[in-house]
């Protein structure tokens, strides 16, 4: 299907298949996050007590006790907590990938490696190393990192444990039985029971078991997660419906053409399940810097090793290692490990503030590279509920009088656009007459009697065919109604032409300055529609959209997402319904509306809560904003790192005569990491309007 242009339009002011988090490992990374924190928090106490004022000189902070606390706590949070990530460096160093993992396990494991020597052997170090009588540990720094990474891996988590809820929703649209017509009368079957060719009865409010072919009866069917729209459309003998699809009035009988995985929603069930397997993994910026820095440090230790060994001051082998251990504690990530996790939470806060539920980080760094935007028509761009538009009348009538007629007529109908006419009728509390002598002729109008005349109210062709004269004169008016997307019913009485009501699903009231902002932020936004092309191409032209697409099916939708994405593009989606949920779940980032489906809303990463379109320009900005708060994080953690490191190898002992104390490394790592906390928070102010 080709992207159709919009003639009217002029310009308005990493890599690889991420994998799925079962629900067990969240929740075994949500209870290794709670057991770290609750020991992590007294060492972290304990460990910098002594920068409190008053507190430096007491006795009991640089005690056995505190010191032998300290060890006990961290011990399990390094050993137990920490111990996925250890696999992971492990493996990230075996591989030659050096990473953010391999930099956590050096960091870690260096840091917890030299205090528990301290704690065990100080007599192994020299006196200048010693502080209080004591040699400093760093017991906090590697049972901090271990509680920031699990809580960045939980949050990740979080997101993708909605994969199996979202299928489990889509499976739930079937029925498990269904009503099979045999010679004996109906029977209950279960659904996997049905062969093709049987004759199925589907009654009022039930959904449609399989998909199949109406060969007795009529209904008005709700087939939204097909296309989407929110108007039901009447079916008669000979049209198709479709398995999940629900029921809304009437009786029919069905033959089941396209039963188990054949049927379409089985299909869209497996679009949403192939498309979350296969969404692209976050690509960690400290990943790629990590994967210069790690070596970096690696060689930058053995060379100190090395230098001190054969240069060095006696004992040497101590003081050489002593110094090698340190270059690797002062680039332990302290400040590191909280750059992206922190500017990552305040983000996703400040999103909730403004409406934005965010359940994976990763998609936050993704809608940042956002350039094309696909959104759904239906509850998206437009409310997704019929309303009525005009009341065009015919003398002696008036437009309450038609409106209060039709309303009395209509109410007795089982047409999927009645209930706009009731509805607008009861707003402005008109009395509802009688009516007598009710005929409906499905997908073509209705007849009654109400007020002493005959009425007729449908197509302009099914009152031609009762011999009603005066249609004509509503053919430019309706001509200016359909080009606005909106539909006509004609209203005739005794025969003559009485008037014209249009119905139509109008846009909402922020969509036009929320594509405005779009286009703005460098986004070309594309509309999807299963609607007929000229309701979609109205849209486009009153939205100032260049390119939409009309008549989509849920697996053109995705279709479309897969074409722009191997042309190298970062697609995002935005819609409501069940037939959007494999596009929204196939897109680099989904978004869902927070009024539409739970479907829709399980199957993306970020949902908005009031349904309103400027919620997802709010969500570029926030998204840039957080990435450029995460790089300048992530720039103040390395420099720290950069400073420290020379200076932990000895670079002032030639000249002066001093090491990095523990004590200044200590602050240092306090420093850098109150430098990401407080650059984080800022996020907290952004103004995303």
């Amino acid at each position: 299907m080709a992207l159709e242009r919009n003639p009217a339009w002029k310009p308005d002011p990493a890599q690889g298949a991420e994998p799925v988090i079962e629900p067990d490992e969240a929740k075994l990374l949500l209870t290794r996050l709670v057991f770290a924190g609750l020991l992590t928090l007294p060492v972290f106490l304990l460990a910098m007590a002594h920068l409190l004022p008053g507190l430096s000189a007491n006795h009991w902070i640089h005690g056995p006790v505190s010191r032998w606390t300290q060890g006990l706590l961290s011990f399990p949070v390094v050993l137990w907590a920490g111990a996925p990530f250890f696999k992971r460096g492990l493996n990230a160093l075996r591989s030659g990938r050096w990473n953010m993992w391999t930099l956590i396990m050096l960091g870690v494991g260096a840091a917890f490696c030299y205090s528990m020597i301290a704690l065990l052997f100080p007599s192994l170090f020299p006196e200048a190393m010693q502080q209080h009588g004591k040699i400093p540990l760093y017991f906090e720094s590697a049972a901090v990192i271990i509680v920031l990474v699990l809580l960045g891996q939980w949050l990740e988590a979080r997101g993708h444990r909605q994969t199996g809820s979202a299928l489990r929703s889509l499976m739930n649209l079937s029925p498990v039985t269904a009503r099979r017509l045999t010679t004996e009368g109906d029977e209950e079957i279960a659904l996997d029971a049905i062969h093709l060719g049987d004759r199925l009865r589907v009654r009022p409010g039930e959904r449609i078991p399989v998909d199949g072919r109406i060969i007795e009866g009529h209904s008005a069917i709700d087939e939204s997660l097909l296309t989407g729209e929110s108007i039901p459309l009447e079916k008669q003998e000979g049209d198709s419906v479709t398995g999940g699809s629900l029921n809304a009035s009437g009786s029919f009988i069905m033959q089941a053409e396209r039963i188990g995985s054949d049927t379409l929603l089985s299909q869209i069930i497996a679009l949403v399940a192939q498309a979350q397997r296969s969404r692209a993994p976050i690509q960690q910026v400290a990943d790629r810097v990590a994967s210069y820095f790690v070596p970096t440090v690696l060689a930058v230790a053995v060379l100190t090793f090395s230098l001190w060994l054969i240069f060095g001051p006696e004992p040497r082998l101590t003081f050489a290692l002593l110094n090698a251990i340190a270059v690797l504690i002062i680039a332990c990530p302290c400040a590191l490990g909280l750059a992206t996790p922190m500017s990552v939470m305040v983000g996703i806060g400040r999103g909730a503030q403004a409406g934005l539920l965010i359940k994976e980080a990763s998609a936050l760094q993704r809608l940042e590279q956002v350039k094309t935007l696909l959104v759904d028509k239906t509850g998206t761009l437009t409310e997704g509920r019929p309303h009525l538009c005009q009341v065009l009348t015919v003398e002696p009538h008036t437009s309450e009088s038609l409106l209060q007629i039709a309303a009395s007529v209509e109410q007795a109908s089982e047409h999927p656009l009645a209930s706009a006419v009731v509805s607008a009728a009861r707003e402005l509390q008109l009395t509802l007459l009688p009516i007598t002598a009710f005929e409906n002729s499905p997908g073509k109008g209705i007849t009654a009697r109400c007020a002493n005349q005959l009425w007729r109210i449908g197509k302009a062709e099914f009152l031609r065919e009762q011999g009603v004269t005066g249609i004509e004169n509503f053919d430019s008016q309706v001509a200016t109604a359909q080009a606005q997307g909106e539909t006509a019913l004609y209203l005739a009485a005794d025969g003559l032409a009485a008037g014209l009501i249009t119905v139509a699903d109008p846009i909402k009231p922020n969509s036009a300055a929320a594509l405005h902002q779009l286009q703005a932020l460098g986004v070309d936004v594309v509309m999807l529609t299963g609607d007929h092309p000229d309701t979609a191409r109205a849209i486009a032209g009153r939205l100032h959209l260049e390119h939409f697409l009309a008549g989509v099916s849920p697996a053109e939708k995705i279709a479309e997402v897969k074409r722009l994405q191997a042309q190298g593009q970062i697609v995002a989606m935005a819609g409501d319904g069940i037939n959007d949920a494999p596009a929204l779940a196939a897109a680099d980032v989904g978004i869902a509306m927070g009024t539409g489906t739970d479907i829709a809303m399980q199957s993306a990463p970020i949902t908005l809560v009031k349904g309103d379109l400027l919620g997802i320009a709010r969500a570029i900005r926030l998204s840039r904003a957080t990435m450029r708060n995460i790089r300048q994080n992530l720039g103040f953690a390395f420099l720290y790192n950069a400073l420290g490191i020379p200076l932990a190898a000895g670079l002032l002992y030639p000249l002066f005569g001093l090491l990095l104390s523990p004590m200044f490394a200590g602050i240092a790592m306090s420093l850098s990491s109150v430098s990401v906390i407080s650059n984080a928070l800022r996020l907290r102010r952004l103004k995303l309007d």
